[in-house]
């Protein structure tokens, strides 16, 4: 399952970061908070922080743009994550 999230992951912030003035980025946004959610409830503050250093990792290497910024919808999930 985690292998899955991590390509929907990577499927959808690279969409974001590649078409930032798409109609679709608010849509993409909103899975990108939920699989967070989906994250945290399954491994907590340490799942984000693995699953969010892959996903800078592998994006910043693929497409050469840093996701950093997406941390953001993260917030809200547990006090811990304050990005």
């Amino acid at each position: 399952m985690d292998f899955m999230l991590e390509e929907e992951l990577i499927d959808l912030m690279t969409f974001c970061l590649q078409n930032s003035d798409s109609p679709e980025v608010s849509e993409k946004h909103k899975r990108i908070s939920e699989i967070g959610r989906e994250l945290y409830d399954d491994g907590g503050v340490d799942a984000l922080e693995n699953f969010f250093f892959v996903l800078k990792n592998r994006i910043t290497e693929e497409i050469e743009k840093d996701p950093s910024p997406m941390r953001s919808l993260w917030n809200g999930i547990t006090d811990e994550w304050q990005y």
